[in-house]
């Protein structure tokens, strides 16, 4: 989709140096020549050096933003966004640098764009699943997954999951720039805006691999945390007031064509 420059993705790092490289691989391999923002929250590990390094060897293919601490998943995510919009993105893709999101996946997910406003790689529609999860991880997913979709009125198989594909211009409609939570229920909210944005929403399988090297910063109290949360705003409660006929139109618009895709 798109001519040369106009796909860029996104992924947040803090000690990733024994996956990043793996990662670049991966993106470097794939056919379409999109462009990874890494937003680097000074980790010790050297992780911010590797990505320098990546970006003096192949500038077109990778930039890096260094932030001086530990400031956060959601703000990471969001200033790469708003940093590959302000260059002329109109495909935003997220994902993870712990090689659990799989970069072979990304075509598939573009091609999938073609129909939609929003495609998420997905664990739970069918072909989808996790490997390495324990049991606690599993629940915590599925029961966070299943707030969401009461919290928001979403049908959305996987609303937890950071893998995604995103429009320019339905990041411009949703006004993803004023999402307030910080976290990971910030995916939430972002997907949340972008329904009541009027955009429609696919969900494609992948394998969720969790990470082989490292130390994870996910944990199932912190999904389950993260998900909670949004029960702490009565703004994103279920469906939209009454008088709120574009947001009730979005949602109920977008109800029938995720059925057609996978069953929540």
């Amino acid at each position: 989709m798109g001519s040369h420059h106009s796909i860029w993705a996104v992924t947040a790092t803090y000690n990733e140096a024994q996956n990043l490289p793996e990662l670049a691989k991966g993106i470097l391999a794939l056919p379409v020549p999109l462009r990874l923002i890494i937003v680097d929250d000074g980790s010790p590990d050297g992780t911010g050096e590797i990505a320098d390094r990546l970006a003096d060897e192949h500038p077109k293919r990778f930039s890096v933003i260094h932030r001086p601490g530990k400031m956060g998943y959601a703000s990471a995510h969001l200033l790469g966004i708003r940093t590959a919009l302000d260059h002329g993105a109109q495909v935003v893709i997220t994902m993870d640098a712990d090689l659990s999101h799989d970069p072979a996946r990304i075509p598939a997910m573009l091609d999938a764009l073609r129909g939609a406003d929003v495609v998420i790689g997905s664990r739970y529609v069918p072909g989808g699943g996790t490997v390495n999860w324990g049991l606690d991880r599993r629940i915590a997913s599925r029961v966070a997954g299943m707030l969401v979709r009461l919290a928001s009125g979403m049908r959305v198989a996987d609303p937890t999951g950071g893998f995604r594909a995103y429009r320019a211009d339905i990041l411009k409609r949703a006004n993803y720039h004023a999402v307030q939570r910080e976290g990971y229920s910030f995916l939430y909210e972002i997907l949340f805006r972008c329904v009541r944005a009027g955009g429609t929403v696919r969900e494609i399988p992948i394998t969720f691999v969790d990470r082989r090297a490292g130390q994870s910063k996910l944990s199932g109290q912190i999904i389950l945390e993260a998900a909670l949360h949004l029960f702490s705003r009565p703004r994103f409660i279920s469906s939209p007031s009454p008088g709120d006929a574009s947001a009730a139109g979005a949602l109920e618009r977008y109800r029938p064509s995720y059925a057609a895709i996978a069953a929540p």
